[in-house]
C-alpha cells in the first residue's frame, strides 16, 4: 500500500477518536499517533496538561549542523453543532473523492499526512538535521496544548516551522493574531417588579457591546493581513428573569496584525469604554508573518508550483494557529501554513476533506522534508 494511501486510511482511523474540544479527550488518540511513530523509530514523547488531555513530541535525526524542521497539527476538533449531520461525525465514510468527518479538514487529514511523510522518510533522518513533530491538543480553546509546551519546555530546537492547518494545499505565509477579552460589568440586584431599586449590569454590558460595533483601531491596513477585526461573540448576565442583574460579561474576539501591540490595545479599548467596565484578558497570541523572500519559503513554493499548477503569490490567513505559540518558543523561525483540509469545511456541519488532497500533501510533505535534510 502507498504512502499516500496509507494516510488517506491513517486519517479514517483518527476521525474515530471522538476528540472534541471541550472536553478534548485527546490521549487516546495522541498515543495511538505516538505508536505508530515509535514503531517507525522516532523519539516520542507525552505530555497530559489535564485530566483526558496530552500533546505529542517525536523527534528524528539531527545534527550539530542545523537544526531540524518542526511540523505541527492539532488533533481536538470543535463540537458538532446543533444542525443534524447526514454523515456519521465519526466512522470516516467515503464518498466521491470526499472524505467526511468532524476534523476531516480541521485537521486530522493534516495530522495524518506529515505523519506517513515523516515515517517515509524515517529510515534516512540518521545524521541529518532531521525533524520534530509537535501533535498537540486544545488549539481550538486557544493554543492550551502548545502553550503548555511552550511553558514547560517541552520543545526542542526548530529553525523552520510548517503547520498543517487547512489551506487546500495553498501555502500561506502570515496569519492574525488573537486577544480574547472579556468586559465585565457590575451592578445592584434588586427584585424584578422594582427595577428601580436596582443597578442594571446587563444595559451596562449591552451598551458597552454596542460601543465596539464600531471601534477604530486607528492603524492602517496591513499588505496581507487587511485591517484587524473585532467581534462580540457572547453576552452572559443575571441569573434569573425577575430580578435586575448584579453582573454580566461580554466576550470579545480581537484578530491582531503584525505591529499591533496588545497591551497599548487593551488600554485604547479601556479608554473606549470607559472606568465603568472591566477588561479581562482571555488569550494572548501574536501575528505571524514570513516574508515571502526567505530562502525556506522560496523552496515550499518550489514544491507546490507542479501541485497547484500556478507559482504561489503570498497569501495570508484570518484564523489563528498553534504557530502562535510555538514560533516564539523555537526562536521566530520562517514559518508556512499548509495543509489538505479545505478552509471552507472548518467547523461546518458534514465536514469532509478531498483525498486526493491528502495524498498530495504526503508528497509534498515528504519532499519538504527530503529537502531540508538533504536527502
Amino acid at each position: 500500500m502507498s504512502a499516500e494511501r496509507d494516510a488517506v486510511e491513517l486519517t479514517k482511523a483518527l476521525l474515530r477518536f471522538d476528540t472534541i474540544n471541550p472536553t478534548g479527550d485527546e490521549t487516546g488518540c495522541a498515543r495511538y499517533l505516538g505508536d505508530l511513530l515509535v514503531d517507525a523509530g522516532f523519539r516520542v514523547s507525552y505530555h497530559p496538561y489535564g485530566e483526558r488531555r496530552t500533546c505529542v513530541v517525536a523527534g528524528l535525526g539531527g545534527s550539530t549542523g542545523r537544526r531540524p524542521l518542526c511540523i505541527t497539527g492539532h488533533i481536538d476538533t470543535v463540537p458538532l453543532g446543533a444542525a443534524h449531520w447526514r454523515r456519521d461525525p465519526f466512522d470516516g465514510e467515503s464518498d466521491g473523492g470526499r472524505l467526511f468527518g468532524r476534523g476531516s479538514s480541521d485537521m486530522k487529514s493534516g495530522v495524518a499526512a506529515f505523519v506517513v511523510a515523516a515515517i517515509a522518510c524515517a529510515n534516512q533522518l540518521a545524521g541529518t538535521a532531521g525533524v520534530e513533530l509537535v501533535i498537540t491538543g486544545g488549539e481550538e480553546s486557544g493554543c492550551e496544548g502548545a502553550l503548555h509546551l511552550a511553558r514547560t519546555h517541552a520543545l526542542g530546537h526548530a529553525a523552520a516551522l510548517l503547520v498543517a492547518e487547512p489551506t487546500a494545499n495553498y501555502p500561506l505565509v502570515a496569519h492574525k493574531g488573537a486577544f480574547w477579552l472579556e468586559a465585565r460589568t457590575h451592578g445592584v440586584t434588586a427584585h424584578g417588579s422594582m427595577p428601580e431599586r436596582g443597578d442594571n449590569a446587563v444595559f451596562k454590558a449591552a451598551r458597552a457591546a454596542l460601543a465596539l460595533e464600531h471601534f477604530d483601531f486607528g492603524i492602517p491596513a496591513h499588505p496581507l493581513l487587511g485591517h484587524p477585526t473585532l467581534n462580540v461573540g457572547t453576552l452572559h448576565g443575571g441569573l434569573n428573569i425577575n430580578s435586575v442583574p448584579d453582573f454580566a460579561r461580554v466576550g470579545i474576539d480581537i484578530r491582531t496584525i503584525p505591529g499591533q501591540d496588545h497591551a497599548a490595545l487593551r488600554e485604547r479599548l479601556h479608554r473606549h469604554l470607559g472606568d465603568g467596565v472591566e477588561l479581562e484578558t482571555m488569550l494572548d497570541v501574536t501575528s505571524v508573518h514570513t516574508d515571502a523572500g526567505d530562502p525556506w519559503v522560496a523552496e515550499v513554493f518550489d514544491v507546490m508550483a507542479p501541485i497547484l499548477g500556478e507559482t504561489p503569490k503570498p497569501r495570508a490567513a484570518t484564523y489563528f494557529t498553534d504557530a502562535a505559540a510555538l514560533r516564539p518558543a523555537y526562536g521566530d523561525p520562517p514559518t508556512v501554513v499548509l495543509g489538505p483540509g479545505e478552509p471552507k469545511m472548518a467547523h461546518q456541519t458534514d465536514e469532509y476533506c478531498v483525498t486526493e488532497r491528502i495524498r498530495e500533501a504526503v508528497s509534498a510533505y515528504e519532499k519538504i522534508i527530503r529537502r531540508w535534510c538533504d536527502l
